[in-house]
């Protein structure tokens, strides 16, 4: 009570509000002499700290992951619901999703490859399970697409292209980057949905020349792809959606800069204890001894794509 008085003093006078709310004009001004307490101190130095996480997240982070934050990288015992409430006084909140288009190009009666996967998306290792999609940039230069490959087991995105076409070019690049970066054993599975980038002959004999299984959702079915439907649209909510893009190269950059920076290196993922895809990968493979550097050495793929990836000169 005495705190909306506070706020509305230069509107309104102290008698008039003391008057309408049922107070009365000494206690206010005894409160406002008060010495804050211990609580409402911890409270404001609390603040400052989330709202610095807040900025350090790009501005991206709810109260999700503005805790983990807290409790992972400082240590912090803070609640959760106590953080909502400051952001929420704060005027703090992470970016709402917006529905997507469509990138997805059929033709008509071509053979289409099995679906492997049946939405289990949860491989026990890295390079068992990969998934591809194609999402939209709208700049004021024109359309820009981006196609992503994941690796399911740390949600890390491993390859990725960005043209302002749509042929099977934009695919290809992403997995020779994924290919190139990882370099799997024989025997990954690659899953995608039906679109026609995915269905075209020069994809599959990618797949193929380097042991590559391709699988496929079925038709019309978002969630058979959700993990990187899901990567794409927090890719849109946390960048895309926040500013227009006046030239192409500008997107491409900003593109790069959260997938290689922020995405893989820092952002906390919800499936992955709050750790990011990298810190997943690393924290996972040395408790059981393993590292990927190790397992290329082992086992190099002497088919791995020759040619420069398009993606990575991007």
């Amino acid at each position: 009570m005495f705190g909306f008085m506070l706020a509305k003093k230069a509107e309104h006078s102290i008698t008039i509000m003391s008057r309408v709310l049922g107070v009365s004009r000494s206690g206010y001004h005894a409160w406002v002499k008060r010495a804050p307490s211990p609580r409402a101190l911890a409270d404001a130095a609390l603040t400052d700290r989330i709202a610095e996480i807040h900025t350090e997240s790009r501005k991206t982070y709810g109260s999700p992951r503005v805790h983990a934050e807290l409790r992972l990288g400082d240590g912090a015992r803070v609640g959760r619901k106590r953080i909502e409430r400051l952001m929420r006084r704060a005027g703090l909140s992470g970016q709402l999703k917006r529905r997507r288009g469509k990138t997805t190009i059929r033709v008509q009666g071509l053979r289409t490859a099995p679906d492997l996967v049946e939405r289990d998306f949860d491989p026990t290792e890295p390079n068992r399970l990969w998934c591809a999609d194609i999402t939209y940039i709208r700049t004021w230069e024109g359309w820009l697409y981006l196609a992503s490959v994941m690796d399911c087991y740390s949600r890390r995105i491993v390859g990725w292209a960005m043209a302002d076409h749509l042929r099977s070019e934009l695919v290809v690049d992403a997995l020779q980057m994924a290919v190139a970066r990882r370099r799997p054993d024989a025997g990954l599975v690659h899953h995608s949905d039906q679109g026609s980038q995915y269905t075209s002959l020069v994809f599959t004999r990618r797949c193929r020349s380097v042991g590559i299984e391709v699988s496929m959702g079925s038709r019309g079915d978002c969630f058979d792809n959700a993990v990187l439907e899901s990567f794409h649209a927090s890719l849109k909510k946390d960048l895309i959606h926040r500013q227009s893009w006046p030239t192409k190269a500008e997107a491409r950059t900003a593109v790069f800069d959260y997938i290689e920076t922020f995405y893989n290196r820092r952002r906390r993922h919800s499936l992955l204890g709050m750790l990011s895809p990298v810190d997943y990968e690393n924290s996972t493979l040395r408790d059981t001894g393993k590292s990927l550097a190790a397992s290329r050495l082992a086992s190099p793929n002497k088919n791995l794509f020759t040619t420069t990836s398009t993606a990575q000169a991007a």
